[in-house]
């Protein structure tokens, strides 16, 4: 009979040892009591606790949670009704406090986020509520992590995750929208046709300044041609007046190798004059002295000018 206590005895204390081995796994945490009072908090590993006198008061799991609230009704500075959901991303960094600090923190989280958005909200108007996210953003997430730090959590982000206005301002942003595009529509098609216009005015002007060039090229090109013909004349005279000169000089040599006497010379003088009339002269005066001869060419010729 005592071996039968003995075993029974045995056994109860080894089911006891077993039940109260725990394992806490990675990312985990458990709050543990003793006779009421906050013992000590498990981390990850295998714990053993004492049996009839440690209770495990919470299991917490420290992970980041994202907590998806619903739309609060929100009221803006100018008196604007609308609907706002916002995602708070938290995290337990203290068990203990995360189980003695408030009764149901997430309830708590909640709560504290509409207050918040509430009273940032109220100090902006319509349109710099629906502009400015980013500064609603970064207001709550400093304030809610302040509030949370004594029930052991932090406040990693929050995201405004929509903004619902009331139908009637839904309706005059959306007009306000379609004449906003269709004012920026009309000033492209401004745009584009003032560009036009600019790029057929560079036309014509690129144009005209060819052309323009083009005449100057060209009048240059006459001028040298002009310049040229001009100098090839006056080259060709004076060869030509080079040639008669040569001539004359040449003429004047022969006949004065000839030993021409005076009367061939007066003769030849009065067949010049005879030609010099063209035939027009109706008289011809010779003088006894031919000494007078050159007097007498320029009578003539003023009297075949006649």
């Amino acid at each position: 009979m005592g071996l039968y206590v003995i075993i029974a005895a045995a056994f109860v204390i080894m089911l006891l040892i077993i039940t109260n081995i725990r394992i806490v796994p990675q990312s985990q945490a458990y709050v543990i009591e003793r006779l009421g009072t906050y013992a000590s908090t498990w981390q990850t590993g295998l714990h053993v606790k004492t049996p009839l006198i440690d209770k495990m008061a919470n299991h917490v799991s420290l992970k980041e949670k994202v907590l998806d609230f619903p739309p609060q009704p929100v009221i803006t500075k100018d008196n604007v009704t609308m609907k706002i959901d916002t995602v708070v991303y938290m995290q337990i960094t203290d068990p203990k406090l995360y189980t003695y600090g408030v009764e149901n923190p997430l309830l708590a989280i909640e709560n504290l986020t509409a207050t918040t958005l509430r009273n940032i909200i109220g100090e902006l108007d319509l349109d710099a509520t629906l502009t400015s996210r980013d500064v609603i953003n970064t207001k709550m997430r400093s304030i809610l992590d302040e509030a949370t730090d004594p029930w052991g959590i932090k406040v990693n982000r929050v995201e405004v995750k929509n903004i619902v206005p009331p139908e009637a301002i839904r309706e005059a942003m959306e007009k306000q929208m379609r004449a906003e595009r269709e004012r920026r529509e009309k000033i492209l098609i401004a745009e584009g046709q003032k560009q036009s216009e600019i790029l057929v005015a560079e036309g014509k002007k690129q144009s005209m300044i060819l052309q323009a060039e083009a005449e100057k090229e060209s009048t240059i090109l006459r001028a040298q041609a002009e310049k040229e013909a001009q100098v090839q004349r006056a080259q060709g005279e004076a060869e030509a007046i080079r040639e008669v000169q040569q001539a004359t000089a040449e003429g004047l040599k022969m006949i004065k190798d000839a030993n021409i006497d005076a009367n061939v010379i007066k003769l030849r003088s009065l067949e010049t004059m005879e030609k010099a009339s063209n035939g027009q002269a109706t008289k011809i005066i010779v003088p006894a002295d031919f000494q007078n001869l050159a007097g007498v060419v320029s009578a003539i010729s003023a009297i075949a000018k006649k």
